[in-house]
């Protein structure tokens, strides 16, 4: 059983939802949460899973106590009608803790992946940074992305035999979905291109208005075109929409489907962001990112050049961003910095993993990534089975 609510989850695990459908070993079935509704309902059909259970348990700004409520208890009861062998989540969402927590109660093992990130700052993100470190206490496998979040793991207690670095799915699905050929970019114009993307929850409110108006100062270079994909979020939407929408070198568009925001990711100079999943696709296609948060989980990309921490202040943003509008060198450095964070094999990994530690014969797992992977070309053939 693979469970997932968000668009981010439906990303990462699609290719592992795939390669389960391949294998003749395994028999897949995908429950959705619809935490985020709208946005996850545009990637299930990359899941290429036919059994899905659908539960209806979101209702408008409610609370996360009642959501972890109404979501063990669905899980719980789709967990005890189907009986599971596994349950695999994936991240660090409410849907990931609450996958987690409904498993261990009905004494099914649980598969983590992307295990192993964190910022060591139990409230940020919140209530992310909470939900992984609980999964890991109750998790069987931890299927780590980078070496570092497999160091993380291992230090918190959890047993080396359990904890396997396999690179991240979000570089599998980014270059199988790129092979496709099937989305478009949003930009249209020939100008320096800024991709746009905040909704974190620990944002909600001043930060956000403060980010607002530093994606505004940027907008007032006359060299410059800022495409914002806006978050489905009431709480987002009613900062940046007054803030953003009418200036003209900022295109406010409702969310990209995951071809058309990953055609835009390719075609794109720079990157704005505070999402985990962008912080990772975009060192595989070589745009830097400027992290528009106060801490991150994923380090490697700063610590590889790929990416910058700037905060949320908006003068620091403003000088990030001009720097790398203005100083070709500074830009080369980022965009030329390699990806830290996987091969394209990562799902391959996971099933061989999950295969031999449920006792079924297979084939050997690929290797573990030793060393940060060539960025490939953004339309280049993926290598990793689909």
């Amino acid at each position: 059983m693979l469970v997932l609510g968000t668009r981010p989850e439906a990303v990462k695990l699609a290719p592992v939802a795939r390669a389960i459908t391949a294998s003749p070993l395994f028999e897949p079935l995908v429950v959705t949460t619809g935490q985020h509704r709208e946005m996850l309902h545009q990637m299930l059909d990359l899941l290429q899973t036919g059994d899905r259970t659908d539960l209806d348990v979101m209702r408008e700004r409610q609370q996360l106590s009642t959501l972890t409520a109404r979501l063990v208890d669905g899980l719980g009861t789709v967990i005890r009608e189907r009986r599971p062998d596994l349950v695999v989540v994936q991240g660090d969402t409410t849907t990931a803790l609450t996958g987690a927590l409904a498993a261990f109660y009905e004494r099914v093992p649980v598969a983590h992946v992307e295990a192993g990130l964190r910022t060591g700052v139990l409230d940020n993100p919140f209530p992310e940074e909470l939900n992984r470190t609980l999964i890991a206490r109750m998790a069987r496998w931890h299927f780590a992305p980078t070496a570092g979040a497999a160091a993380h793991l291992r230090s918190e207690g959890v047993p080396e035999r359990a904890v396997f670095v396999t690179g991240n799915t979000v570089v599998d699905n980014l270059l199988w979905v790129l092979a496709t050929g099937t989305g478009r970019s949003h930009f249209t114009t020939s100008l320096r291109r800024i991709l746009l993307t905040l909704h974190r929850r620990e944002s909600h409110g001043g930060a956000m208005r403060d980010m607002a108006g530093a994606v505004r100062t940027l907008a007032d270079r006359e060299d410059v075109e800022i495409l914002l994909p806006l978050h489905k979020s009431p709480a987002v939407r009613e900062v940046l929409l007054p803030a953003l929408a009418a200036h003209p070198r900022i295109r406010v568009v409702e969310p990209l489907d995951y071809p058309d925001f990953s055609a835009t990711l390719a075609a794109c100079d720079l990157v704005m962001t505070d999402s985990g999943g962008v912080q990772e696709e975009a060192p595989a296609l070589g745009k830097p990112a400027l992290v528009l948060r106060t801490a991150t989980e994923r380090t490697e990309a700063v610590e590889a050049g790929a990416a910058q921490l700037v905060g949320t202040e908006p003068r620091a943003i403003v000088n990030a961003a001009t720097r790398l509008l203005d100083d070709p060198q500074a830009y080369t450095r980022m965009a030329t910095a390699e990806n830290p964070f996987g091969d394209g094999h990562a799902s391959r990994r996971i099933i061989a993993h999950l295969a031999a530690g449920l006792r079924a014969p297979v084939p050997a797992a690929a290797p573990p990534p030793t060393s940060p992977a060539p960025r490939p070309a953004p339309h280049a053939e993926p290598t990793a089975a689909r």
